[in-house]
């Protein structure tokens, strides 16, 4: 039997944690969902949210990684109670992590693109009209989309395949070193715009009667609901594996609330990049995807060095997505590999795997694009995301929360016990009752919401529906206790 690998330090498990963690839902949607609703009020909700909603889900998903020292694939099956089916749980991470990728290489392959492309020069004295159509010709080139996609999924496999210690570990390592120092760089130059006073005030000072102009607060509470949801990509056991390659020397609630602190550090300085330009070039903060794509690109052809800034932005922007797809990737491998295969076959395998199930998206802008799942406009990568973020991501940490709370499945003993071993903070015990039914009513909340969005009813369906709904839910875990007492 192989002994299972471990991480060389503390200090390199935090940092791919949040790698894994920090994505382009930090440094891409967190900049213009923030401008969109309001700015610092905005960022006050979120950071409570986060607290109340992401850390204790995160500390559940490095529990069951570490008690049962395996991936997603298999660590129900080692901690499920005998005769019980939780290890059917395995099935939405085991897609959610490949389903993630399947759009994730594609957008990861444009920040790369894009470092290239503005450090070559070839964005240099354009107008936004003009790096728009840039852009536009981009996306409807295939051979430019697959090529991109191909490179950032083999340079993840590649450093994948020099295993954790000297591939994944050491690289993430220099990647989140890098990115913190690009980010770091670029902030300090934000800081000395001639706008950064207004912008910084506008990020950083709550103003509810500001926020409050355009959207109601219960649509404000949503929004920064959803994102602090969303950001650490809980749910689908993507941080589960880094669990099982970590001793009992420190508490997992102090381990989470790190790689929290580090995820929500990268988000407020993205803020910090982007307000002071958009206000010193009068930019709409809250202008979407587009604003990294169009609106930033052109802009940094009107600062002095605008190419150098232009090709530090699209790094960090770069990094961010590559440690994501790094980690994950070390996610899947692990699937593979807590089943008997070598890392070399692992890798290998999943690598064909994965560019062959990541080829509708980067050719969903071009020759695919006349799929429109959700009406004109829309795209192979919206179908996919939205099973992803409103379907797997909600529904894994639903099982997640029963898994670990329910008594007749690992339970809230189990544990409490095993996030509560080592030095640093303590789960109290008086936590137990919000955990249990408190929070999985919001995920199921979350859950309800997105598909009602995105089936285009009308936000007060929501209340009524979810009324229906969430009785359901309760039956149907009364009914699960009922069977299991029978069955004893």
């Amino acid at each position: 039997m192989n002994t299972r690998e471990k991480f060389s330090s503390r200090l390199g498990f935090l940092l791919i944690s949040a790698g894994c963690a920090v994505g382009l839902g930090n440094v891409w949607r967190f900049p213009y969902i923030t401008g969109q609703y309001g700015g610092a009020a905005f960022v006050l909700i979120y950071l409570v949210f986060l607290v109340l909603l992401g850390l204790p889900i995160m500390t559940m998903e490095y529990s069951v990684g570490r008690a049962s020292q395996k991936s997603a694939a298999r660590s129900f099956e080692e901690l499920e109670p005998e005769g019980t089916k939780w290890h059917f749980i395995k099935l939405v991470p085991l897609v959610g992590n490949y389903m993630l990728m399947m759009f994730y290489t594609t957008v990861g392959g444009w920040m790369l693109a894009y470092f290239f492309k503005t450090a070559a020069g070839s964005l240099s004295g354009r107008n936004a009209q003009q790096i728009n159509a840039s852009f536009s010709g981009f996306l409807a080139s295939p051979s430019q989309q697959v090529l991109w996609m191909l490179v950032v999924t083999v340079i993840g496999f590649f450093i994948c395949s020099r295993g954790l210690r000297n591939g994944v570990e050491k690289i993430s390592k220099y990647m989140m070193g890098a990115l913190f120092l690009v980010m770091i760089v670029l902030v300090v130059h934000s800081f000395l715009l001639s706008g950064a006073k207004e912008g910084l005030a506008f990020y950083l000072i709550p103003d509810f009667g500001r926020a409050l102009e355009h959207y109601s607060l219960g649509e404000i509470i949503f929004a920064a609901l959803g994102q602090a949801f969303f950001t650490l990509s809980l749910g689908i056991g993507a941080l589960a594996i880094f669990g099982s390659y970590i001793g009992k020397d420190h508490s997992l609630v102090s381990e989470s609330l790190n790689v929290v602190v580090l995820d929500t550090l990268v988000a407020l300085f993205s803020g910090l990049i982007i307000f002071p330009a958009c206000f010193t070039y009068n930019i709409d903060a809250g202008s979407g995807p587009g604003l990294i794509f169009v609106t930033l690109p052109a802009t940094f052809n009107e600062m002095a060095g605008g190419r150098v800034w232009g090709s530090l932005f699209f790094a960090f922007m770069a990094f961010a997505a590559l440690t994501t797809i790094i980690a994950v990737f070390e996610n899947i491998v692990a699937f593979a590999m807590d089943f008997g295969w070598t890392r070399k076959k692992a890798v290998a395998v999943n690598a064909v795997v994965v560019i062959l199930l990541s080829l509708p998206c980067a050719l969903g802008f071009n020759l695919l694009s006349g799929f429109q799942p959700f009406g004109a406009g829309s795209t192979v990568q919206d179908l996919e995301d939205f099973i992803v973020s409103n379907t797997l991501l909600p529904l894994g940490s639903l099982l997640y929360l029963l898994f670990c709370t329910y008594r007749y499945g690992w339970g809230w003993k189990n544990y409490s016990q095993e996030v509560n071993s080592g030095k640093g903070l303590k789960l109290p015990n008086w936590t137990k009752g919000y955990i249990s039914y408190v929070l999985p009513l919001i995920v199921i909340f979350i859950l309800v919401d997105g598909y009602l969005e995105k089936l285009g009813f009308p936000a007060n369906y929501l209340l009524p529906v979810f009324c229906l709904i969430y009785p359901g839910y309760l039956m149907v875990q009364s009914y699960m206790v009922h069977r299991k007492k029978k069955k004893l």
